[in-house]
């Protein structure tokens, strides 16, 4: 198999690349900046996709987006590994949390970065974005109160799905000390060798 990863700075396809470095699978990485006006991709990922848009993966002789696709394709082939726990309560949290991350947690973030891009016009919008926000961060950190992964007693592909959101939510929308059980989680994602391997092969990522 073999596994081009598409990469384009500080996005969603860091992810990715670290959950790669855990299954220990081969794989190449093309790198794309933003542009440095809008910080949009570059119509250069068209021609991969007709989206252009970040992650793309091409393995072998086909072309996957969409993290959350790509995650479970990649666990598959690597015989199942960090996916989901046998455990049944673990196995539904490790399926609620792999589309938790994109399809509940990503929307108010983009808002919320949408919003501080507009400044002054924007600032109306910004205190109900982030009061309605800290619900999400307030569930999240009694979670992990609860266990030391999103699934359950063992790290997994749902924890690698999750990271992107929660990073991005401490640079911008209020992830700080109020919530420990997150920002301890971060430190130790952060830590494990795999997650380092990956930064040293996708280069410079703003949220680590």
């Amino acid at each position: 198999m073999t596994v081009l990863v598409h990469h384009l700075e500080n996005s969603r396809s860091q992810r990715i690349l670290w959950l790669l470095e855990e299954l220990e699978l081969a794989y190449e990485v093309k790198r794309y900046e933003r542009d440095p006006k809008t910080m949009l991709a570059p119509s250069e990922l068209k021609r991969v996709h007709p989206l252009g848009k970040s992650p793309v993966v091409t393995i072998d002789d086909r072309t996957l987006i969409e993290t959350g696709a790509i995650v479970e394709y990649l666990v598959a082939k690597a015989g199942g590994a960090l996916g989901a726990p046998a455990h049944v309560d673990e196995s539904l949290r490790y399926r609620q949390f792999l589309h938790y991350a994109e399809g509940s947690l990503m929307p108010p973030l983009l808002s919320i970065l949408v919003v501080n891009r507009l400044g002054l016009l924007g600032r109306p919008a910004r205190k109900p974005l982030l009061a309605m926000f800290a619900g999400h961060l307030r569930w999240l950190n009694d979670e992990l109160f609860q266990r030391p992964w999103f699934a359950g007693d063992s790290f997994t592909a749902a924890d690698v799905m999750m990271s992107f959101p929660l990073e991005a939510a401490r640079e911008r929308a209020g992830l700080d000390d109020r919530y420990p059980n997150l920002l301890a989680w971060l430190e130790t994602i952060h830590a494990r060798p795999a997650y380092q391997r990956a930064l040293e092969r996708g280069g410079d990522y703003a949220y680590a």
